[in-house]
């Protein structure tokens, strides 16, 4: 039954934020709960994504405390990517090494008990999926794509990418002088995962003259041969800007991960400074590399992204107002429409930038080398 201002005791609708943080998450959390206030419900804010609902640790949200936070970077609510209700650590377990512990009937438990009517899952693919899971299980779960990588199906552009692209590009304009000033070889390495949206958007938008993303493997020649051109005339002094992905590779090369503590799971990274190094070694010339990390999941949100997280949050309860679960709001400009989980998350895939896309098109007729 879908929730009605009718019913007797208020309708209870649960938040949760999952995933890693980016900007906008603010935005949408406020945008759900006034909606939601508008129709006589209550609003509850489950602690640190679904971590909160394994250990009934919730909150009951009041109009003052969405006051003032649209322009906040994080969330509120608090956010965890280590926690699947599907897979949890048995206690006593070694850390890191995770048994196929299945605590998902108790998740569902605890909703039902909570005496929650539906939820809304603000998170990235991890947390999209797990939400699917949940749902075919009897939880009504509406899903909001959350994430900088930008690489959620059936949603032309997710909130926090926009933000992580400004940041980006800030950090490369601000590269330039200090690069021209030395003639040196500037390498900055940005997040994105397995697609390359960040590294492309933002190395086009900042004048790179080398852009290394994780859908064209790269030949480090190729790209130390644009370094060579760009140096002609110019005795030995000018500078180039190089931007790759944390999940770019060489071809025939393996994905750089950095090196963490026994028993955590492998993360990208390291493959900015290792292309540093290969510029150094093959070219002679001074090289920096330069690591933005989680700056680009930092400070407020943009225009752009706290208005579509404004949109994504009342379009979420409209699909609880009107029953519709098992399904994600996502931009199809110029609208905000609903579609299945399934077909957004269901299979594994991702979103990655298409090799024939104007940006693309427009970043070679500028003569901008992806190394291949």
């Amino acid at each position: 039954m879908k929730p009605t201002r009718r019913t007797r005791k208020p309708f209870r609708l649960a938040m949760l934020t999952g995933g890693g943080d980016c900007p906008g998450l603010n935005a949408v959390i406020r945008a759900a709960a006034r909606s939601a206030f508008a129709l006589g419900w209550e609003v509850w804010g489950i602690e640190h994504g679904f971590e909160g609902l394994l250990t009934k640790r919730a909150h009951k949200l009041h109009p003052k405390d969405v006051r003032g936070i649209i322009h906040l970077g994080g969330t509120i609510l608090g956010t965890s990517n280590r926690v699947s209700p599907f897979r949890v650590e048995r206690r006593g377990a070694a850390p890191g090494q995770a048994e196929d512990a299945d605590r998902s009937a108790e998740v569902v438990r605890n909703f039902k008990a909570m005496g929650f009517g539906a939820l809304i899952a603000i998170g990235g693919d991890g947390t999209l999926s797990i939400g699917l899971r949940l749902a075919t299980k009897g939880i009504p779960i509406v899903g909001v794509p959350k994430t900088i990588d930008n690489d959620i199906e059936q949603t032309s552009v997710t909130f926090g990418f926009d933000t992580a692209v400004a940041t980006a590009t800030d950090a490369i304009d601000k590269l330039h002088p200090t690069a021209e000033a030395h003639g040196r070889v500037m390498v900055v390495e940005l997040m994105g995962r397995n697609a390359g949206f960040i590294a492309l958007n933002s190395g086009v938008a900042g004048g790179a003259d080398v852009i290394l993303i994780p859908e064209i493997p790269f030949d480090l020649e190729r790209v130390c041969d644009k370094i060579r051109e760009r140096e002609k005339g110019h005795r030995g002094g000018y500078f180039s800007i190089v931007v790759v992905a944390e999940g770019a590779r060489a071809k025939g090369g393996k994905l750089h991960l950095r090196s963490l503590d026994e028993g955590e799971a492998p993360r990208l990274g390291g493959v900015g400074q290792w292309v540093a190094e290969e510029i150094a070694k093959r070219t002679g010339k001074e090289t920096r590399s330069l690591v933005l990390g989680h700056l680009q999941r930092g400070g407020p949100p943009t225009t752009f992204d706290r208005l579509l997280g404004t949109r994504f949050g009342a379009a979420a309860v409209r699909a609880v107002k009107d029953g519709d679960f098992e399904t994600m709001v996502a931009l199809q400009p110029p609208t905000i429409v609903r579609v299945p989980l399934k077909i957004a998350v269901g299979d594994g895939r991702t979103k990655c930038v298409p090799l024939d896309s104007d940006v693309m098109m427009s970043a070679r007729g500028l003569g901008i080398s992806f190394g291949d």
